[in-house]
């Protein structure tokens, strides 16, 4: 049986090189980590990778962690930026779309994604295109404004707006096709 320890005990022990510490921070925020790789990645395999990433640079950063605001959410930002950082690395951004463009279409009903389980949005959100989906997680779900996400990504703001805008109008399609779908079989 493994010891129980607080937080605060793990990442001293970690910022001290324990592995065993290291083993028991990774097990305790893996899962939850893994759900937010998922959202950027095209595949679980992808998703593992981006995760083993991040998780390289929590214990290389560790010593710079001061305790200010959640531990949960300082492994998020850095599970965030790894996985920007390996879409960098790994595939282009692309599907870009003008501003005027992006103005003709709408955005998803919040109606309509109230019916689906969270893990079947979580499935439309990963087959959207690399560019597309970053954005939409990085505005709509982790809360970035369009000028963190341009200094992020390398991107511009418009360009930025752009890609959510289509993001929603390629989910919003998607998920009216679902619903669709599924009176069809309902009925």
């Amino acid at each position: 049986m493994e010891p129980k320890y607080t937080i605060d005990e793990l990442i001293k022990k970690c910022k001290a090189n324990e592995r065993k510490a290291q083993e028991l921070l990774y097990k305790q925020f893996a899962s939850k980590m893994m759900g937010v790789c998922l959202r950027y990645a095209t595949d679980r395999m992808e998703a593992e990778d981006m995760l083993q990433n991040g998780f390289i640079k929590v214990f290389q950063k560790i010593e710079d962690y001061r305790g200010d605001g959640s531990f949960e959410g300082w492994i998020r930002r850095i599970m965030v930026h790894s996985s920007i950082e390996y879409y960098r690395k790994y595939h282009k951004m692309v599907q870009m779309v003008d501003i005027e463009d992006a103005a003709a279409h709408t955005s998803v009903d919040a109606l309509a994604t109230s019916k689906l389980a969270a893990n079947e949005l979580m499935a439309l959100i990963q087959q959207l295109a690399p560019g597309y989906r970053i954005v939409f997680n990085l505005y709509a779900i982790e809360g970035y404004s369009h000028r963190e996400i341009a200094e992020m990504t390398g991107i511009t703001e418009g360009a930025s707006k752009s890609q959510l805008s289509r993001a929603r109008s390629v989910l919003k399609e998607k998920v009216i096709k679902m619903e669709g779908k599924r009176y069809e079989n309902a009925g």
